[in-house]
């Protein structure tokens, strides 16, 4: 069994760590050997954010390396652009499309770079690029953002709908199960 490299990333609060926890937890009860490592940066300012997800038979490190991360799911766009260089070859990026300006944007000492989908297509990744937010929104949350990414990147993998749902049903309160059922069915089958 190869070793399977992902990284999720994006802004501080976008609910990151709950989704590698619940990837974590996916991978587990498939008998995946896993280690996840968070990194957190200024996380509470709202800065980048970015957790590794390893799993195999056998994993010895929870660091991925430059080039070695067989896909990126992203929380932003610039977020995605910024971590391409970690895809190995033949690598997936998964992006919510949302725009979420950096310190330096917010002050004006720089301005949020435009035509990011094209540039990360321009690189020879292939790209899925939605609107996670709105999907999030329509599940009755702009917060389950990480629910409806969890939904995509399913599709990366070898679990029927009903584990992923059982995973998701340890991982949250009670009282928002629903939403995210729906959150996770909305980015499962957009």
């Amino acid at each position: 069994m190869e070793t399977k490299n992902i990284m999720i990333v994006g802004v501080g609060g976008q609910g990151t760590l709950l989704a590698s926890k619940l990837l974590g937890r996916m991978l587990l009860s498939r008998g995946y050997d896993v280690k996840v490592s968070e990194v957190h940066g200024m996380s509470q300012r709202g800065g980048s954010v970015v957790t590794y997800v390893r799993c195999g038979e056998k994993v010895r490190s929870p660091i991925i390396d430059k080039g070695q991360a067989d896909v990126l799911l992203s929380f932003e766009l610039l977020e995605a652009a910024r971590w391409t260089e970690y895809l190995k070859p033949g690598g997936k990026v998964i992006t919510n499309t949302q725009q979420i300006n950096p310190m330096p944007v917010i002050t004006g000492a720089a301005a949020y770079p435009q035509n990011l989908e094209e540039s990360i297509r321009g690189l020879g990744i292939d790209l899925d690029a939605f609107d996670a937010l709105a999907l999030a929104e329509e599940a009755g949350s702009s917060k389950a953002v990480n629910i409806v990414l969890m939904g995509r990147i399913s599709r990366q993998f070898d679990f029927s709908e009903a584990e992923w749902l059982e995973a998701i049903e340890q991982s949250v309160p009670p009282k928002f199960l629903e939403l995210n059922k729906k959150a996770f069915a909305l980015g499962r089958n957009a």
